[in-house]
């Protein structure tokens, strides 16, 4: 561990939360918007197939992953008559981040949505305003602060992820070994100062987040927002 730089280890680790988080954006917001504006058959399933992820051991959704893209899984090459080429790669941990981060976004996007009040769309649609128009020019914008602490609070799941980034792409040094990772392998070793700084880096980065996310939900939009 002591020859991996640890800037090599913090730019691994923040492509792989930048890339999940990305990934997670838009299907982690319609998500939250369907469970908040939607009744249909099955929600409070969906819900809650959607929320696991949050109470299984990260190891277990790491199983899951990889019983899922195993050469004779349902994503395997047998089955699919190609290989996605995810095991024991950083797309591999781009993959486990985005599992343990979407059910996080997703519940946060959810309250962001449910504060905003259904009567301020209703009454957009008497005016004139379309579906789409009424989600893009008013419902999003009003949830924007919400919708942003979401995908903070999603990216920094992706940072600190262990369990199922290590079931699924390993901890191979300057290919899947995150910042997580690294510090146990640093741990492990022996090499506490290695370990004192990657802990350094994971605490500031968890308290930028934390403020901003802090930031975002406590302060009051401004006025004249539409």
């Amino acid at each position: 561990m002591s020859g991996e730089p640890v800037l090599d280890v913090l730019l691994l680790t923040l492509r792989v939360a930048f890339s999940a988080t990305l990934l997670t954006a838009v299907p982690a917001i319609a998500l939250g918007y369907a469970l908040a504006r939607w009744r249909f058959p099955g929600k409070r399933l969906v819900a809650s197939l959607v929320t696991l992820p949050l109470v299984l051991p990260p190891t277990a959704v790491g199983f899951l992953l990889l019983r899922l893209l195993a050469v004779d899984g349902p994503l395997g090459r047998h089955t699919l008559g190609f290989d996605l080429d995810l095991l024991l790669t950083w797309k591999a941990a781009v993959v486990a981040a985005m599992a343990m981060s979407l059910p996080l976004v997703t519940r946060t996007a959810r309250v962001a949505f449910e504060g905003v009040d259904p009567r301020l769309e209703a009454m957009a649609r008497t005016l004139g305003y379309g579906p789409w128009q009424t989600l893009f020019r008013f419902t999003l914008p009003l949830a924007a602060r919400g919708l942003s602490a979401a995908l903070i609070l999603g990216f920094t799941r992706a940072i600190g992820e262990f369990g199922a980034t290590v079931t699924l792409a390993g901890n191979i040094p300057g290919q899947t070994r995150t910042l997580a990772s690294a510090i146990f392998s640093a741990q492990q070793v022996g090499d506490l100062a290695t370990a004192d700084r990657l802990m350094v880096v994971a605490l500031l980065l968890g308290l930028v987040a934390i403020w901003v996310t802090e930031w975002l939900t406590s302060a009051k939009a401004p006025r004249g927002t539409t």
